[in-house]
Order: structure tokens, then C-alpha cells, then sequence
């Protein structure tokens, strides 16, 4: 088996409250590890529940953008603790699924947490998004949920993503995306903020724009085929998850939390949901 050099300081807190029995940080974050999706936003009630719900939610749009259906293979990469697909055998029926990450511990977590249902297959397998081990055309969908600015290149996820890819096939992501305008001021104050990100959260690769997405849609052979802003649709994650920062006495986390939430609300870097077909 291959071994990867996982540096997902967040995700070693993660670990480490779960093993505590952490009962608000697992309700939270124990089988979706991604941001919340409200539709009527002032309807937030800044609840851990709230928050619960709203990556549940989160997770259903990121999916019904690949088109999903009865019966398909489909590729999680990034596949954290297994809440997507979870949610997918829920929801679908004679699905292969299969679920991949790096990072052997969050794979455990997933293994006991979801429990195939609807003669739904599911498999998990640690590898590199990046070098994914299987054969070329061998997946109706690709889904990434808010992980790909952890790969070490976008360009050779979206080339694997494509290889792996039946045709017609789709991709569907959800990431960070900031305005092409704002990339000089990232630049400018990355080495304030660079090293506090680092520590939280590991490698981040946050300056690809849209442009670059669909530059690179084209130069793999997909196709955009959506580009949904949900900025503001994501914003009440950033009260309900300080409060549990806040708590813990997680300082430095809930200063990027902070900083996130207003460069979200400002409009320099986007929230959105991408998919793709494959040409």
C-alpha cells in the first residue's frame, strides 16, 4: 500500500475530538467535513443542528451537478469521512461507489460510518487524486466536495478526472474561487496570512478563478457546463463553526474564519458549485 505525507493539521483536531467523544464537534463535523448550504440564509439559527442540516444540503447540490443516477460508478475523491456517500446510498439505488483520500484515518472513520443500503456497492481506497488507480473510462462521475485546493494540481486531477471518465461523463466540484481582480492583493498579503493558513489547514492552493477553471476545462476536453455562485448561501457557516472554535479556545482558527467570512461577503473570493461534461 501506498503511504502519503498527509499534512492536514485540521483534520488531526478532527481526529482528535472524535476519539475525545466531542459530541457538538461530531455532530458537526463528524460525517460531512465541508461548509453549509442554506437556502433562505436569514433563516439561520446558528445552531450546531443548523449547521448539521446545511452540509447535508451542501453535499446534495455538489452531487445533483454531475447528473447522478440509478445505477452509475462514481468516484468521491476527497472523500473525508464518508458523508456524501452515505447521503448517495440514501438517496440512489445500485449505485459502485467508491471513495478516495490520502488519508488512511479519515478512510477508517468512513469504513464504519457508511453502511451500503439500496443494493448500493461502496469501496474505499487510499490514493492520490492526482493518480488515480483506475482504468481509463471506468466512472459515470467524478465528485470533489471542497477539497481540491488541497491537490498538488488542479491540471492533473482535471487530466486523471477525464481519463477515469466514461463519455459522456460529468465532473462536479464545489471550491473557493477568487475574482481574477483580487489576485495581486492575495499576492501582496499572502506572507501575513500564508503561515496561519498553513498551520490550520495545510498545503491550500487558493488562487485559481474562474477563468483558469474554464481554461483548464478546455485544455482537458470538458466542458463547463455550470457555474453556480453560492456565497451567500454558504455565509451562516462561519458564526456556527466560531462558536465551536471559540470554545475550544481555537484562536488562530477563528481569525481565518473571520477573514474568510469577509472576504466572502466583500465578494473577493467566491463560493461555488462547478461541473463539467466530458467532451
Amino acid at each position: 500500500m501506498a503511504e502519503f505525507n498527509v499534512n492536514l493539521p485540521y483534520f488531526d483536531g478532527l481526529l482528535e475530538k472524535i476519539r475525545e467523544g466531542d459530541a457538538e464537534v461530531i455532530e458537526a463535523f463528524g460525517f460531512h467535513v465541508h461548509w453549509g448550504y442554506w437556502g433562505n440564509p436569514a433563516a439561520a439559527d446558528g445552531s450546531i443542528a443548523d449547521f448539521a442540516r446545511a452540509a447535508e444540503e451542501l453535499s446534495r447540490r455538489v452531487c445533483d451537478a454531475a447528473k447522478l443516477k440509478d445505477g452509475m460508478r462514481i468516484l468521491e475523491v476527497g472523500c473525508g469521512f464518508g458523508g456524501n456517500l452515505a447521503s448517495l446510498c440514501d438517496r440512489f439505488s445500485n449505485l459502485e461507489l467508491v471513495g478516495l483520500n490520502i488519508d488512511d484515518r479519515q478512510l477508517a472513520r468512513a469504513r464504519e460510518l457508511v453502511q451500503p443500503r439500496n443494493n448500493n456497492k461502496v469501496e474505499f481506497v487510499c490514493a492520490d487524486a492526482c493518480e488515480i488507480p483506475f482504468a481509463d473510462s471506468s466512472f459515470d462521475a467524478v465528485i470533489a466536495v471542497e477539497c481540491i485546493f488541497h491537490f498538488p494540481s488542479r491540471e492533473r486531477f482535471f487530466k486523471e478526472a477525464q481519463r477515469v471518465l466514461k463519455s459522456p461523463g460529468s465532473l462536479a466540484l464545489s471550491d473557493f474561487v477568487p475574482q481574477a481582480w483580487t489576485l495581486p492583493f492575495i499576492q501582496l498579503t499572502e506572507p501575513l496570512f500564508q503561515s496561519s493558513v498553513s498551520e490550520v489547514f495545510g498545503t491550500v492552493n487558493g488562487d485559481f478563478t474562474l477563468a483558469n477553471y474554464r481554461n483548464l476545462a478546455r485544455e482537458t476536453g470538458f466542458f463547463s457546463r455550470l457555474e453556480e455562485d453560492i456565497t451567500i448561501n454558504t455565509i451562516p457557516t462561519y458564526p456556527a463553526i466560531r462558536s465551536l472554535q471559540r470554545k475550544r479556545g481555537l484562536k488562530e482558527e477563528e481569525r481565518i474564519s473571520f477573514l474568510t467570512e469577509l472576504a466572502g461577503r466583500l465578494g473577493l473570493i467566491r463560493y461555488m458549485i462547478l461541473s463539467f461534461d466530458k467532451a
